[in-house]
């Protein structure tokens, strides 16, 4: 399945994923600090999404009350979400 995110309140504009299951096998982000986020789609990958999401939700950027990691996890539930209603 793949799924895309738009992420809120952040610097990347645009979340894609792919999921095999519960599993994740791609993720790329669109804008963000490529280095970093190019690191965290390759951590993840292969991960369950909910192992990706208890290790990522509630991360802050700075004085931001989200951060991209964190716009990933929140990608992650609603494209589980979206697969179990399909």
């Amino acid at each position: 399945m793949t799924y895309t995110y738009i992420p809120k309140g952040v610097c990347s504009s645009r979340i894609d994923l792919e999921l095999e299951g519960d599993t994740i096998q791609s993720v790329s982000f669109t804008g963000g600090c490529n280095g970093n986020l190019q690191g965290i789609c390759r951590l993840v990958k292969g991960m369950k999404a909910q192992e990706a999401v208890d290790k990522l939700q509630g991360i802050q950027c700075g004085y931001k009350p989200t951060s991209c990691p964190d716009q990933l996890s929140r990608a992650l539930t609603e494209a589980v979400e979206a697969a179990k209603k399909a």
